[in-house]
């Protein structure tokens, strides 16, 4: 069955290619491994999110993707709504300050979108709704090599 936050897709639409930063890998499938215990939905979740990927060292990672620290904006088709928030690790979330964990919900779906991206997210109250990035913006804590 379709979890809230899986996206789901038509029959005729594959979900979109996603792309990890090699550096992130190893903290990633750490949190994965500690969360199948509490919440193992949203831990085979990323595993899933991991084996599809396309998986690239930090100087190849494009500019365009969301990755850890990305600063997202996305959509919702529906409403026509606007949301920007922070791709963080779940020690540094915070949600008055829009940084949100990579180990919701959310967080699990936007990692390793590109600009442009559409998928599906289904609501609490069981609506199903198209989110798009609209724009990605790198931390600039980061640094570039």
């Amino acid at each position: 069955m379709a979890n809230s936050f899986q996206r789901a897709k038509p029959p005729n639409i594959r979900n979109p290619k996603i792309v990890i930063n090699l550096d992130d890998l190893p903290h990633l499938e750490g949190l994965a491994d500690g969360m199948m215990k509490r919440q193992p939905e949203l831990a085979d979740r990323l595993f899933d999110e991991i084996g599809r990927a396309r998986i690239v060292e930090s100087s190849k990672m494009p500019q365009n993707v969301v990755s850890m620290g990305s600063t997202v904006t996305y959509r919702d088709e529906a409403t026509g709504q606007e949301k920007s928030v922070t791709l963080v690790y779940p020690e540094e979330a915070d949600i008055a300050k829009l940084r949100v964990s990579v180990m919701t919900p959310i967080g699990v779906t936007l990692l390793g979108l590109a600009e442009g991206a559409s998928f599906y997210w289904d609501t609490r109250e069981k609506q199903r709704r198209t989110l798009t990035i609209i724009s990605v913006e790198q931390s600039t804590s980061k640094s570039s090599g």
